[in-house]
């Protein structure tokens, strides 16, 4: 091929690739002046994040009881930068993405404009970081819980560590109180961070109560509209999905309807078990490995797998 004929390919080849038919659905409108979320910023928010809550297991090693508060305090300061410079992408690119369902209208998009977005992003930023004791009371209950539910933790230490359960819930806790908050597009790339990270594939519009571990964890998926207890644990490979999605007048699933399981306090779901659509597994019950769930499951009740 003539060096003619190459960039006669090339040239048509950027032609069909820029064909505004071929990008429908595919292409995001970028506007000048507004920032675009950063994944690379994320995992340092994650990171801060993880300093904050657990100091002296995740970022700077050194620090002690003489330092923690400025080492919080700075932590914090930069947490709230990056934070609402991500939140204000976040809501940037939800304001200017042409295949959002719900658009806000012409005159909602006049009244958010940058400086608005600016502020808001800094109000919800400050919010979460208000949240963070809560959020750190929280994760200890799931510290106590991987410690006392698995045989070979030798101490909380070794937990923090080590788990991955632990990395992951935090990304979650903290995503799913920006979920909660109505801070789009972010919450879902946190927790997408932490599925690469760890393999467990939690969506920050989970509700998940404390003292909830995940052992191992491996391909567990929790969906968006999934309801946990206290005192749940899960084992590697669980699915808590959904069973069906029912269609609109157009053949398209209707989206943000509860689909996903309930499950009630104090229960135990072992390795590879799948419970699908909005049914409820009762207090205590225990769900066997290789089990397949889709009807509600009365209090205390086992069902298992059994080999033949």
């Amino acid at each position: 091929m003539s060096t003619q004929d190459m960039a006669h390919k090339l040239t048509e080849t950027v032609e069909a690739l820029s064909e505004p038919s071929s990008l429908k659905g595919l292409f995001h409108q970028h506007k000048d002046g507004y920032p675009l979320p950063s994944s690379t910023a994320l995992e340092d928010i994650i990171q801060l994040a993880r300093a904050i809550l657990f100091p002296g297991y995740f970022g700077k090693s050194q620090v002690n009881v003489k330092t923690i508060k400025y080492q919080i305090g700075v932590n914090v300061e930069r947490l709230q930068k990056l934070l609402a410079e991500q939140i204000l992408a976040g809501m940037c690119f939800a304001d200017n993405d042409d295949n959002t369902e719900k658009k806000p209208s012409a005159d909602t998009c006049i009244l958010r404009d940058l400086e608005t977005l600016k502020k808001e992003s800094k109000e919800m930023a400050t919010e979460l970081i208000s949240r963070l004791p809560a959020v750190r009371r929280i994760l200890a209950t799931d510290v106590v819980a991987a410690y006392n539910g698995d045989p070979a933790a030798t101490s909380m230490a070794e937990i923090l560590a080590c788990y991955p359960v632990i990395k992951t819930l935090t990304i979650f806790r903290v995503a799913h109180e920006l979920f909660t908050m109505g801070v789009p597009l972010i919450p879902r790339m946190m927790t997408e961070i932490a599925h690469s990270e760890t393999g467990m594939d939690i969506h920050p519009g989970a509700t998940i109560g404390p003292s909830f571990t995940i052992d191992h964890g491996t391909g567990v998926v929790i969906g968006e509209t999934c309801i946990i207890g206290k005192n749940v644990k899960l084992y590697q490979g669980v699915t808590l999905g959904a069973k069906s999605f029912p269609l609109d007048e157009h053949g398209n699933p209707i989206k943000g309807i509860p689909r996903h399981p309930i499950i009630e306090d104090d229960v135990v779901i072992y390795a590879n078990a799948t419970v699908l659509g909005r049914v409820t597994i009762g207090k205590g019950c225990v769900v066997g490995a290789n089990t397949w769930v889709m009807d509600d499951m009365a209090p205390q009740t086992k069902i298992y797998n059994k080999n033949k």
